[in-house]
């Protein structure tokens, strides 16, 4: 399952005082699940700039605890800088990273704003996707004026904030206003030329950018800007939506660049924007050689990308993660300047690098794994490698799609199998997932039991978390159950359509899914026994039971099949 991230980009107006600056990054940090990814001060602006990232509720939380932080630490009666300002914190927004939708953002982005109000006193406004009023998508809008027109803005139903709208006080002239938002993912990306011509670097940003360039008379390069009956200068736009780009030289490559920020990737993925611009450099006698990414990027980004060019070469997409990246790398160029490692550059996987001392099966060996079940330790035990059995049948199933891809007189065939591949691949990481999930449930049964029990209060706590972490340790395996039937559908294809020199494989993966089936339920009824519901006992030993049965039938369907190729 697809772990769900966002990103919060909040901007304090502190860009000199380093011990203020210091003080809300901490109280960002004290919040367990979160990575500060940067903190960028500006002298000039008299602004910092801070990114982190987390799990939604976690980032939240941090979110709230830096607003808390300015708002006691600023005094925005004595800020002054070169940057647009409104409150000690000035922007907040919320981008979905993945797991989690612009919408989903938009509706924290709208709670986290009610709660700075309430429990703050501090005014905030909604931008973007989080505005809960259509004029107020522009941020320009929510701060027109800045810091020095709230006294007039304050107390106004149509200029006033969304949240804490008053008469302006003493409170709202020490922390200002603060705006609070939902926006997506902003790649910045720069596309490498094999020119030193900043002129044609930037009409290819013209060329590509959703602003365009100013429509001229007659059509001519040089001709004046048409302008219309407001005076205001007439644009072209650009072939790409969501996007913003100029042309530039950069001195330590030697190189011309179209520059890009990509707003929206929805609108425009990654991949392409990197078509596009090749496509009108082409037109101008000029070929893009490589990308840069500037910061990071989320990893459906490279996902999206390297789907699209294995697509291109009619090749199947149900590879591993790190196969697919690395078709994205290469496809783009992105490691034509320095070296692109994606633990350093994708938002995920820099958080998987901080998990320091948080050891994942999975991550292990064969025969790490077959040594640690072997050991004294109960976990990982039946339930963890029933799910690993389960992957092993997905994988295979997921083998076979991949090499039917390629058979050779099969051309016109590769979509079928990528589809096919695709979901076994989906299948393989979710029974993964369950390996270790599996083993984290029976930690949770650890736990519970070692609560105290002195007390009524103390046993009856006790007993509430043995039935839930009991409950939890019912579902794993139950889910597993789940997800191995779904492995026969995908197994049952390959062995009737796929290569028939690979059927012994489906085969395989059947008898592995059968076994992953009725271990897993051996785990759920083993553990529904302890559950004080039997009503719920009995419910999810009914429906594990019956998936096995549905299962051991489609086992033998798929083995007839297997069977009929091989005796030919």
């Amino acid at each position: 399952m697809e772990r769900r991230l966002i990103e919060c980009v909040p901007n304090f107006s502190e860009g000199r005082d380093m011990a203020k600056i210091k003080a809300i990054t901490d109280a960002i940090e004290s919040v367990d699940g979160i990575k500060l990814l940067d903190v960028d001060p500006g002298e000039a602006t008299n602004r910092t700039v801070v990114t982190f990232v987390g799990e939604p509720e976690a980032v939240v939380e941090a979110a709230f605890k830096g607003v808390a932080k300015a708002a006691e630490l600023i005094d925005m009666r004595v800020h002054h800088g070169a940057h647009p300002r409104m409150g000690a914190t000035d922007v907040c927004p919320l981008i979905p990273v993945s797991g989690v939708s612009l919408e989903e953002c938009a509706a924290m982005a709208q709670a986290l704003a009610r709660r700075i109000s309430e429990e703050l006193g501090v005014p905030t406004y909604c931008y973007e996707a989080a505005a809960l009023r259509p004029e107020r998508k522009n941020l320009a809008v929510c701060r027109a004026g800045e810091y020095e027109a709230l006294p007039e803005k304050m107390n106004d139903s149509l200029k006033g904030p969304d949240f804490g709208n008053r008469a302006y006080d003493e409170s709202v002239a020490r922390t200002g206003a603060t705006t609070v938002g939902a926006r997506d993912f902003l790649i910045a990306v720069n596309f490498n030329l094999n020119t030193t011509s900043t002129r044609r670097a930037n009409a290819i940003a013209f060329d590509v950018r959703e602003k365009g360039r100013p429509m001229r008379e007659g059509g001519k390069p040089n001709g004046k800007p048409m302008k219309d009956e407001n005076g205001n200068t007439i644009m072209l736009p650009g072939t790409l939506k969501g996007t913003k780009a100029i042309g530039w030289f950069i001195d330590e490559y030697g190189i011309a660049q179209v520059s890009m920020n990509i707003t929206d990737i929805a609108q425009t993925p990654l991949h392409v924007a990197f078509d596009e611009v090749c496509r009108k450099a082409d037109a101008r006698g000029i070929r893009v050689t490589g990308t840069e990414i500037v910061g990071l990027v989320p990893k459906r980004a490279l996902i999206e990308a390297g789907k699209y060019f294995l697509h291109k070469q009619q090749r199947s997409t149900g590879l591993p993660e790190s196969e697919i990246i690395r078709m994205a790398v290469k496809s783009m160029g992105l490691d034509e300047l320095k070296p692109f490692v994606p633990e350093e550059k994708v938002v995920e996987y820099m958080l998987e690098a901080e998990k320091t001392g948080q050891r994942r099966l999975v991550d292990l060996t064969c025969r790490g794994f077959a040594d640690e079940t072997a050991s004294e330790s109960p976990a990982p035990g039946g339930g963890s490698i029933s799910a690993y059995m389960g992957a092993l049948a997905a994988a295979l199933g997921t083998m076979v799609a991949n090499l039917s891809a390629h058979k050779a007189g099969w051309d016109d065939r590769w979509r079928e199998f990528s589809d096919y591949a695709e979901t076994g691949r989906e299948l393989l990481d979710r029974m993964l997932a369950l390996v270790d999930e599996d083993t984290a449930a029976f930690n949770r049964i650890m736990d519970a039991m070692s609560l105290p029990k002195g007390t009524e209060e103390e046993r009856r706590q006790r007993t509430e978390a043995m039935e839930s972490a009991t409950e939890y340790a019912t579902s794993v395996p139950l889910k597993t159950v789940k997800a191995a039937v779904e492995a026969y559908p995908l197994l049952l294809a390959m062995a009737t359509h796929g290569n028939p020199a690979s059927a012994s494989d489906a085969g395989v993966g059947a008898l592995a899914a059968t076994a992953c089936a009725k271990g897993a339920l051996l785990n759920v009824r083993i553990n529904a026994a302890s559950l004080a519901d039997r009503a719920k006992a009995e419910a999810l030993v009914a429906e594990g039971t019956e998936l096995v049965a549905r299962a051991i039938e489609m086992e033998k369907q798929i083995l007839d099949k297997v069977n009929e190729i091989i005796d030919k």
